[in-house]
């Protein structure tokens, strides 16, 4: 399959970055937490794109760029390493007389720790020259291409773990260094890397879930990404469908622009209800599916369309 084949396959929820509009007060957050060597907190609705703003920024500057999706079960130092204690006890107990393991063959390098030393993350911290540790291989492999002193982390959805865990990563984040315990060694900046040409930026999510501590806030450049207008709507309807589909016709751009009159509306009576407002993933997933299935706004089959896609809590109207 050739790169432009594989840049048409439609993918729902897309995380590369190709179609992402970015708002200039965004875009200005993002000089602002590079400037200050913050990580950016990005507060929006669900669906808003908050997730997909790490990868722009990465691909625009030619970063390498790296994610983490946050569960109730993340813990903080899930973002910089983890050991396989359980691997290590079973090799240990089929190992030959006087054969010695190699803790750092246990230890699988986090995103923060790809971000801040790639180089030390390949060896997973081993200093001694007769490490017999594989390799360990880069989570993403676009990053070959990228930047070798400069990254994007993506910590995706922050509000869902532990009350603890965000302030657990203030100390790594504002330091770019941390120890490796299991393996007693300190991870920073690569030595081949003049520390003044490294470079980060932090980008973390949050869906308001759950409160997050004061003294992580304060540690942060704080931004919400703006309600959708007509205009961004159809600004990203036309990058979609020019990205995964090729094309963007006077007739895509009637239907698009008609159906961000439609999400407007529909935002608009849904903060009347008390309900949650359609946003962009819903806008373009209603998009899709007008144009597979060769569909218009208030055909036959609009109402059911508009329930499934936009108005989701609602009864469907009859």
């Amino acid at each position: 399959m050739t790169d432009a084949e594989t840049t048409r396959i439609r993918v729902p929820d897309n995380r590369d970055g190709r179609t992402y509009v970015i708002d200039p007060d965004v875009a200005f957050a993002v000089d602002v937490a590079l400037a200050t060597g913050r990580p950016l907190l990005l507060r929006g609705e669900p669906g808003s794109g908050k997730s997909s703003l790490a990868a722009y920024v990465a691909r625009e500057r030619g970063w390498r760029y790296y994610e983490h999706v946050v569960t109730s079960r993340t813990a903080a130092r899930d973002l910089l390493w983890t050991f396989d204690a359980v691997r290590r006890l079973a090799d240990a107990q089929v190992r030959t007389p006087g054969e010695r393991l190699d803790d750092t063959a246990y230890v699988e390098p986090g995103v923060l720790w790809w971000a801040f030393a790639p180089q030390d993350a390949r060896r997973r911290g081993a200093r001694a020259t007769g490490s017999t540790a594989p390799l360990a291989v880069d989570p993403n492999p676009a990053n070959a291409d990228r930047s070798p002193t400069k990254a994007v982390v993506l910590i995706d959805e922050i509000d869902k773990a532990d009350p603890d865990m965000p302030n657990g990563i203030l100390v790594p984040l504002g330091s770019s260094e941390f120890e490796v315990t299991d393996v007693r060694t300190r991870v920073r900046h690569d030595a081949n890397a003049g520390r003044g040409d490294v470079e980060h930026l932090i980008v973390i999510t949050t869906n308001e879930e759950r409160e997050l501590p004061q003294a992580f806030l304060r540690r942060c450049v704080v931004t919400w990404l703006p309600e959708p207008t007509h205009e961004h709507l159809l600004r990203v309807a036309e990058r979609y469908l020019r990205q995964y589909e090729g094309t963007f016709g006077r007739a895509d751009r009637e239907l698009a622009d008609a159906l961000a009159v439609e999400v407007i509306a529909a935002r608009a009576q849904a903060r009347q209800a008390g309900i949650r407002p359609p946003s962009t993933a819903e806008y373009l997933d209603t998009l899709r599916a007008l144009r597979q299935l060769g569909g218009r706004i208030g055909d036959v089959d609009w109402r059911r369309l508009r329930s499934l896609t936009l108005v989701k809590v609602q009864q469907p109207e009859r």
